[in-house]
């Protein structure tokens, strides 16, 4: 998988897990890995599975029949996984690239992947993919974000960067929450062989301590910070400090909150 947009290294991975998991992906990890029937949590695949938040509710309630493995395709964001994991050790953690998966075909009961497979260069292959590994009645969950404008604290941190870059503003941003038509979904997950597919559109509210987190959470700890470091000018420092005034600006100085917005789906194989 080529994809710069999927580049997650250097110190991205450690302002990832302290600023975003907390602002933006806890809750929705819980609600996923809470999705997961107790009869589908025998042998589970995560894929993209970044700092592991998934990984650590899902670990706890497995037992010790259980196989769960836990892979991305960079491995910073593994090594990352590693250490926020603690002394948990029921999750094998291995590099793969979602698109091509080293995994026997019918190995797994359920494919797990949090807010990754808009990423994916080829999404039908990545789906064609979790659908090859699982078992004929096993399931594909995964989740996606809705669009810029029901995400209120990015959509405020995409306005200012790209006030920074008039003539060619980064278009990072466009590939997470870029991927909300729901028919379009329901048709890449058709094309890759899935019969079955439900959706649920999850409205939750974000919250952090200050601006600052919300800003070194979208700046620095995305592959945003990639492009900001390769265009040199403003610092990445500078950019951050911009994306904070712009918070502060709509949401006040002190603790923040706002409305965000996902899109949940599972996908079944078809009856055989």
């Amino acid at each position: 998988m080529d994809n710069t947009h999927a580049s997650f290294g250097a110190s991205i991975p450690e302002h990832y897990e302290q600023y975003l998991v907390p602002l933006i992906f806890a809750d929705y990890a819980l609600a996923l890995a809470n999705s997961l029937s107790e009869t589908k949590k025998v042998n589970v695949l995560e894929t993209a599975c970044g700092t592991g938040i998934v990984s650590r509710h899902l670990a706890r309630n497995l037992d010790s029949k259980s196989r769960f493995v836990a892979t991305d395709l960079n491995e910073p964001m593994i090594e990352e996984a590693l250490s926020a994991l603690g002394d948990q050790t029921n999750v094998e953690f291995r590099q793969a690239d979602a698109l091509d998966l080293p995994f026997d075909e019918n190995s797994f009961d359920a494919v797990l992947c949090q807010f990754g497979v808009m990423f994916f260069p080829d999404r039908v292959q990545g789906y064609r993919e979790a659908a090859r590994v699982l078992k004929p009645d096993g399931q594909f969950l995964f989740n996606v974000w809705d669009s810029l404008a029901a995400n209120p604290f990015v959509n405020t941190v995409e306005s200012a960067v790209a006030s920074l870059y008039p003539s060619e503003p980064p278009k990072f941003y466009a590939t997470p929450f870029g991927y909300h038509d729901l028919e379009l979904i329901v048709r890449e997950l058709q094309d890759a062989g899935f019969a079955r597919i439900d959706l649920s559109v999850i409205p939750l509210v974000s919250e952090a301590p200050s601006a600052r987190h919300i800003a070194l959470g979208f700046v620095a700890g995305t592959p945003l910070a990639n492009t900001i470091e390769e265009r040199r000018t403003p610092t990445l420092d500078e950019v951050v400090d911009v994306a904070e005034e712009a918070l502060r600006e709509r949401f006040g100085n002190g603790p923040c909150r706002a409305p965000m917005q996902a899109i949940q789906i599972t996908a079944s194989l078809p009856d055989n």
